[in-house]
């Protein structure tokens, strides 16, 4: 498991703004930004692993241990990514061609 509290930036300014406005992620957190195949480390505080995948959900790239103030980071073919905690694709086993799920939070 990845996380299993992803957050979505649903809108332009939490796609913009991303992980910037936190100190860091927790263990088990993350942020899904949908609809990019680029992502900056600019104005970043803290390093974290990236996990871009395409429309199916398949992983085209794994970055990890992203360090902040990199300039962009592309994956040709991907459709979004989701940016955890810096070390956790390593602990996953999360590599290209793996499949991914998501579940709908528990109430």
């Amino acid at each position: 498991m990845l996380a299993d509290r992803c957050d979505v930036a649903s809108n332009l300014l939490t796609q913009g703004l991303g992980l910037i406005p936190r100190s860091h992620l927790s263990e088990g957190e993350g942020l899904l930004i949908p609809s990019t195949n680029s992502i900056t480390m600019l104005f970043m505080r803290f390093a974290i692993d990236a996990v871009f995948i395409d429309r199916a959900w398949r992983v085209v790239r794994v970055v990890e241990r992203l360090r902040p103030w990199l300039p962009a980071i592309f994956a040709p073919g991907a459709a979004s990514v989701i940016e955890l905690p810096a070390g956790t694709a390593a602990r996953a086993g999360t590599q290209a061609g793996d499949e991914l799920m998501s579940e709908p939070a528990q109430r």
